[in-house]
């Protein structure tokens, strides 16, 4: 028989998993974004923790985060692209 108190449980857990991934992804591309002029390689990771803060917003069901962060990522990913056939 299923219990509901376990099923509420493995949602809290979920739900904590969830909130640490966003809160991990959201600071990377903070920290990615500070150090962006250093090398181009923040710039990639910038984009890379972009798309990260966007899978976020779709799993946790906010929407408008997820597609703001997804059209942040590609223009991170377009400035890496151009940055890395200037330094060619």
């Amino acid at each position: 028989m299923i219990n509901i108190t376990n099923i509420t449980n493995i949602t809290n857990i979920n739900s904590y998993i969830l909130t640490i991934y966003g809160a991990i992804a959201v600071s990377l591309m903070m920290i990615f974004y500070a150090l962006e002029s250093r090398s181009r390689l923040f710039t990639f990771l910038f984009a890379m923790s972009c798309i990260a803060s966007a899978v976020y917003g779709w799993l946790a069901g906010t929407w408008p985060f997820g597609v703001v962060e997804t059209v942040w990522g590609g223009i991170a990913f377009h400035k890496w692209y151009k940055l890395r056939k200037l330094n060619r």
